[in-house]
């Protein structure tokens, strides 16, 4: 069972949520689990699209509350880390897909970096040296198999 991570901001743009519902689509239907902050903006719309398609959703949640994470969270983790949360985001994930973002996904790309995870950037705010980047959420999901998969 492979893992991909899905970063992104929490107050982003109807474009980024597009993005981000396909790419929680394909996720589903190409049998990954879809794992993310589990909150709102790029979190949610992807993980209704993993939702709507039979995925497997888990989020890891920044407070002590499961009943904080979006509705289409099958596995809600409350961590009660706060950010510290994102480090467990990147290391249960077999790849990362960066949609938009601020400094958490920043934060997040970073540590993912670090441990030599793919980290593929897709209408992503940060062009950070290591990066893929794909110009589609079908493109995207290729990478990340081609990365799972070598």
């Amino acid at each position: 069972m492979y893992l991909i991570g899905v970063i992104g901001s929490q107050k982003a743009s109807e474009k980024a949520k597009s993005i981000a519902y396909e790419v929680g689509k394909l996720i589903a239907l190409n049998n990954f689990v879809l794992v993310c902050g589990g909150l709102d903006g790029v979190m949610e719309a992807a993980s209704k699209g993993a939702f709507d398609h039979g995925g497997l959703t888990v989020g890891i949640l920044p407070d002590k509350d499961k009943k904080n994470a979006n509705p289409y969270i099958k596995i809600p983790i409350a961590s009660g880390m706060g950010y510290a949360r994102n480090f467990c985001i990147v290391q249960s994930a077999d790849c990362l897909i960066a949609i938009e973002g601020s400094y958490g996904t920043l934060n997040e790309i970073s540590a993912a970096l670090n441990l030599q995870k793919t980290v593929i950037g897709l209408e992503c705010s940060w062009n950070i040296e290591g990066m893929k980047f794909a110009n589609s959420p079908q493109e995207a999901i290729e990478l990340a198999k081609k990365f799972i998969f070598s």
